[in-house]
C-alpha cells in the first residue's frame, strides 16, 4: 500500500482505525468516518484529544488503517496546517451531509482533524 492508493478510497463510507491501548497495549478498533485528501487520510475526533482513539494515537502514533478490506499500518499526526484543515473540514461535512444553512455544522467546525499517512516503514501483527 503506498499514498498513491489512497484515492481508491475515497468514495467508502467508512474505515476501521486500530491502535494501540495506551494503559494495556492491546489493539483497539473503531468505526469512523474519513476522507482523503492529499494522499493522506483524515479523520476527526468531536471528543477532541478527550477521545480514547486519540489519547491512544498521542501515545503510540502507528496505527493500523482498514478500508474496503484492505489493512495498511500508518502514522497518526495532529493537523497544525490551517489551510488543509479547512479542507478537510468541508470534505467531511460534504462527504457526510455536515453542512447547515449558515456553513458548516458545529461539530465539522470544531472536531480534532487527524491526519494519517500511510507508512512501509513499520510492522505490526496481523490484527482482524
Amino acid at each position: 500500500m503506498t499514498a498513491n492508493d489512497l484515492s481508491q478510497f475515497e468514495k467508502e463510507e467508512y474505515c476501521y482505525l486500530t491502535t494501540r491501548g495506551r494503559v494495556t497495549g492491546k489493539p483497539h478498533e473503531i468505526e469512523i468516518w474519513f476522507v482523503v485528501h492529499e494522499n493522506a487520510l483524515y479523520l476527526m475526533s468531536g471528543g477532541m484529544d478527550r477521545s480514547d482513539w486519540v489519547k491512544n494515537l498521542l501515545k503510540e502514533p502507528k496505527v493500523t488503517l482498514r478500508v474496503a478490506g484492505q489493512t495498511f499500518p500508518a502514522v497518526a499526526s495532529l493537523l497544525d496546517d490551517k489551510l488543509i484543515e479547512q479542507e478537510v473540514r468541508m470534505k467531511m461535512a460534504i462527504k457526510y451531509n455536515e453542512l447547515e444553512e449558515r456553513g458548516l455544522s458545529k461539530w465539522a467546525r470544531t472536531a480534532l482533524v487527524v491526519g494519517f499517512k500511510p507508512s512501509e516503514f513499520w510492522n505490526l501483527p496481523s490484527q482482524k
